[in-house]
């Protein structure tokens, strides 16, 4: 055995293939880099109980290919929810099940993209879905933005722009309910100029809403898709924020014509077992608990925000976010926030720098975003403490 020689893949991989990535595989102690549940939320009995229930009436079905657009209960209770929730109209038939909405969202990407094709993003977005945008070689451009969204006059000049270029834009990418990173919930009027835009230069909008029900204060914002009656609204969310991550469902809603690309791209199915959980535990219990997960929530934004005063004082900015999981810390210009992040994560501490949620990969050095849902209140303000004293020895905040 020792004179055998083991055969190399290298040199056979596709052009299109991603290098590797070192990823982290369990929390660090002081995890606010990683968008984890609240672990103290997880409604434990709820879903046992709600396993128990599924496979009783159900069960057996587990012996079939589940549907190829995932499991029809759940399907409908989505489009009930949507209705209610967001007065999304759609019938379960428009509904796609997906491992999380981050499979939904690389679907998207796969069905609609060839190289070089223009999408806008907001400044700064969902570093999961950039990778899906780059891994087809979209041309990814970021559209300036404020507290109140996408800035309407920015938008029309990179839509004019793209087209100027004989790039129409594939699509508009938003995450309008607190937004990642930026955390900011995009206005009414700026739906509506977003979506009078895409009206007018005949582009389709993907609105991703996968932090809507997590709201700590304010009026809920109708969604994009209400807006619209021209069919050009595709729409994603997910049960990972509002239930928990490892559950792995979320979905997508599109017209029948992309619906039958998607289906087709996908190839398999989803979880059903996962799925039947889902549907069993919902259909009661999601809007209590929504209501218990927010509350532990505010707590621990409270927190993070109380500790980025007392350790970062007036050495950064941050905002305050009415809901969702995230503050964006902006730094003095000339500030690189992610020349400490190897010395934190060794520390114990982890944060995301703001480049890796540019579209170009540059901008937002004196950036970056926190997330507070895993640690304990006691954890968040030692930890936050911990990320000063590292960005002071390493002279971030002298920079």
């Amino acid at each position: 055995m020792a004179d055998v020689q083991l055969f190399k893949f290298d040199g056979l991989f596709a052009e299109s293939t991603p290098e590797p990535r070192p990823r982290s595989t369990k929390p660090n102690k002081y995890e606010f880099g990683i968008a984890y549940g609240v672990p103290e939320t997880i409604p434990l009995d709820g879903l046992r109980e709600a396993i128990s229930k599924g496979l009783k009436e159900d069960g057996r079905g587990l012996a079939k290919y589940p549907h190829p657009q995932g499991y029809p209960p759940l399907r409908e209770l989505i489009a009930q929810r949507l209705l209610a929730t967001r007065n999304v109209r759609v019938s379960p038939d428009d509904i796609l099940l997906g491992d999380g909405s981050g499979q939904t969202i690389h679907l998207i990407c796969e069905a609609l993209f060839d190289p070089g094709d223009v999408v806008l993003t907001e400044s700064f977005t969902f570093n999961g879905t950039l990778n899906s945008m780059r891994r087809f070689r979209a041309d990814t451009r970021g559209v300036p933005c404020d507290d109140d969204g996408m800035i309407p006059e920015a938008l029309e000049q990179s839509v004019k722009d793209s087209i100027a270029q004989g790039k129409k834009p594939k699509f508009i990418y938003v995450v309008p309910t607190f937004q990642n990173p930026l955390g900011w919930e995009m206005t009414l009027g700026r739906r509506q100029d977003v979506l009078r835009i895409a009206q007018q230069y005949d582009l389709p909008i993907f609105e991703d809403d996968c932090y809507v029900d997590l709201r700590f204060e304010g009026e809920s914002v109708t969604s994009i898709h209400s807006l619209d009656d021209t069919g050009r609204v595709l729409y994603t969310a997910s049960f990972s924020k509002n239930i928990a991550p490892g559950i792995r469902i979320g979905y997508v809603t599109a017209p029948p014509v992309v619906m039958e690309r998607l289906k087709v791209i996908r190839g398999g199915w989803v979880n059903e077992f996962a799925a039947m959980a889902v549907y069993q535990y919902s259909k009661d219990n999601l809007d209590d608990h929504i209501e218990e997960l927010t509350d532990v929530l505010r707590g621990k934004r409270d927190a993070m925000l109380a500790a980025l005063g007392e350790s970062f004082g007036s050495a950064a900015t941050w905002t305050v976010p009415s809901g969702g999981m995230y503050i964006w810390v902006t730094m003095p210009e000339g500030t690189d926030a992610s020349a400490a992040h190897s010395v934190a994560l060794d520390a114990g501490v982890a944060y995301q720098p703001g480049h890796i949620f540019a579209p170009d990969g540059v901008s937002g050095k004196n950036c970056f975003r926190l997330t507070f849902g895993y640690n304990s209140l006691e954890e968040i303000h030692d930890g936050i403490g911990l990320l000063a004293e590292v960005f002071t020895r390493e002279g971030v905040f002298a920079s």
